[in-house]
């Protein structure tokens, strides 16, 4: 059986950080993408159109801090919270034990909110409103339930993809001869627990 890795906010260069057999891809705008499926959807306002536990990851590189926390319902006064959404959709399309891999920009590097996009600021214990056995988001909404399988500051171009090995060693290595002010993202590699 193929396995199939989804790639939120892709724009036109979609990721597998696990080199997954099938590639998808979302993003806002439209694109004609060789050898990926793709569609085109605001995921801040909709759900991810993908049946569910259809993927093995879901990766998310430098697009979780575009997701608003709060907004205004297009539709009536009420208040939603599309990050929490987000967080949803994507346990809901990820398999049993499927991985979701994001590297954003993280509190407190500048790089966090340099971008007048940036409208999510991640810190070091968001993902905990994700994990565990009652998982903090529960009382916002979220349904879902990750356990953490890695939560580290990288450079984030020595963190593009899920190798482990090489990972590790570049992190180690990072620590010792760069500067800590260097590690400007935050990397979760959050598993599905189902």
């Amino acid at each position: 059986m193929s396995t199939r890795s989804l790639d939120l906010g892709c724009n036109d260069c979609p990721r597998n950080p696990y080199k997954f057999d099938e590639l998808y891809a979302i993003d806002l705008s439209e694109q004609q993408l060789e050898g990926v499926t793709y569609r085109q959807a605001n995921l801040a306002l909709e759900s991810i159109p993908f049946a569910d536990d259809t993927f093995d990851c879901v990766s998310a590189y430098d697009f979780i801090e575009h997701i608003p926390r709060q907004l205004l319902s297009p539709n009536s006064d009420a208040i939603i919270l599309p990050f929490i959404n987000v967080m949803n959709e994507i346990w809901r399309v990820l398999k049993p034990g499927g991985h979701f891999f994001a590297l954003t920009p993280a509190y407190p590097h500048a790089s966090a909110f340099q971008d007048p996009t940036h409208v999510n600021i991640i810190t070091d214990k968001t993902h905990e409103y994700f994990c565990g056995e009652q998982p903090g988001g529960g009382i916002y909404g979220f349904t879902g339930r990750f356990s953490a399988t890695r939560v580290e500051r990288v450079i984030p171009k020595m963190a593009e993809t899920a190798d482990h090995s090489f990972g590790r060693l570049c992190y180690k290595w990072q620590k010792k001869i760069i500067s800590p002010g260097r590690f400007s993202h935050l990397l979760w590699e959050l598993k599905a627990e189902k």
